[in-house]
């Protein structure tokens, strides 16, 4: 069976439903062509299911990419506002957590439920469980599935990256841009726990489970977060954000006590220096069986004033060598994808492919966690709506 469309969405996740919408209120007759099921399965699982929608504070900054200034215009005609205004106008209940991180009160399922009503207003067809194998362009381009064939003078590829293969992810939108002659950026897992060398496992592993506050830094990257020991190496938001920075063999340095003095008071006890003092400072500031591992693994060489002031200042400068990351299963995004010199900044279409869209993770801008990658979904996905 053959269909002929205005555009073809390939993938319905939260960039291709929210292109479908702004194309499809704009009168024209739009396809999503999604191989799952469902549409929105990573929204689902998002936020531990409560989906981190959007961030008040939104910057450029806040993105990694080989061009910074690409996603300058999508995000500043599209903002947090825009999408805070669409969840409130289908009167779901939200909350702001730390750092202007907003999430549902209820469930990711009401984001996946608006999107998909917003698509009904608009007339835009969805056809899950349609596995495009095949795409080319003669006349009009032409997307071939199973038992149907899509045609429409522009194809947007919403299809994500890598991360999470057990919902669905595949390389097929980096094939597409190849077909077409479009560079890639190599991508890379990011949003990642960090794996540790067997020997930092051997002496740090068996306190998974323990979180503290920290600053962690990767070059001249740095952020204050949470970090949580794993079984395998070291995780929590720290840790993700910082592995997006993060090169194979390149160190990591952690700051343990951010803004804190530990040996302050144990300086100011002059008869009564001794480790057992330390330990109880230390104690002050990281969990008791953090401190005392670290304690046992790094003493200092004596208690004079220099000996802990050089003991203070590797506490705030814990250097290690993950030895990889978890990889794509864990990674909550792809870095990499789409070179953004191969796209208009104003409509995400292809410079060289009139027609031929990129839009969401599939393109070389990774937010930082916090509802970050979701607003450039929405702000590419709206740009390219916009557009067609």
């Amino acid at each position: 069976m053959t269909y002929s469309f205005d555009a073809l969405i390939l993938g319905g996740g939260a960039a291709g439903l929210m292109c479908a919408t702004e194309a499809g209120k704009r009168g024209r007759r739009v396809a999503v062509l999604e191989h799952a099921d469902k549409v929105g399965k990573k929204i689902l699982i998002s936020g531990g299911g409560r989906c981190n929608f959007t961030n008040r504070h939104c910057q450029p900054e806040n993105f990694l990419s080989s061009n910074p200034h690409f996603c300058k215009s999508a995000l500043a005609r599209y903002t947090p506002a825009n999408f805070i205004a669409l969840v409130e106008k289908h009167r779901i209940s939200y909350h702001e957590k730390t750092l202007g991180q907003l999430f549902c009160d209820r469930s990711a399922r009401d984001i996946v439920a608006m999107l998909e009503s917003e698509c009904r207003d608009a007339r835009v067809v969805i056809f899950p469980n349609t596995r495009v194998h095949e795409v080319s362009r003669e006349k009009e381009f032409v997307a071939r599935a199973d038992n149907a064939e899509f045609r429409a003078q522009a194809l947007v590829v919403a299809t994500g990256g890598l991360s999470i293969p057990k919902i669905g992810a595949t390389p097929f939108g980096y094939q597409i841009a190849r077909q077409f002659g479009i560079e890639i950026r190599e991508p890379w897992p990011a949003l990642v726990p960090l794996v540790l060398s067997a020997e930092d496992r051997a002496k740090y592993c068996d306190l998974a489970g323990i979180s503290t506050e920290v600053i962690a830094s990767c070059g001249s990257e740095q952020f204050r977060e949470k970090m949580l020991i794993t079984h395998r190496g070291l995780s929590g938001p720290a840790i993700l954000q910082i592995s997006s920075y993060w090169k194979q063999s390149q160190p990591i340095v952690i700051d343990l006590a951010p803004g804190c003095e530990v040996t302050a008071a144990v300086c100011n006890q002059q008869t009564s220096r001794t480790l057992g003092a330390l330990r109880t400072e230390l104690r002050k500031f990281l969990p008791d069986r953090l401190a005392d591992r670290r304690l046992e693994l790094h003493p200092p060489v004596s208690l004079t004033n220099q000996a802990l002031a050089d003991w203070e200042r590797q506490l705030h400068a814990w250097k290690l060598t993950p030895s990889t990351t978890e990889g794509y299963e864990k990674a909550e995004v792809t870095a990499g994808g789409v070179d953004t010199d191969e796209l208009s900044a104003k409509t995400m279409e292809s410079r060289k492919v009139p027609g031929l869209f990129f839009i969401g993770e599939v393109v070389d801008v990774t937010g930082h966690l916090g509802g970050l990658n979701f607003q450039w979904a929405w702000a590419s996905g709206a740009a390219a709506g916009g557009a067609l």
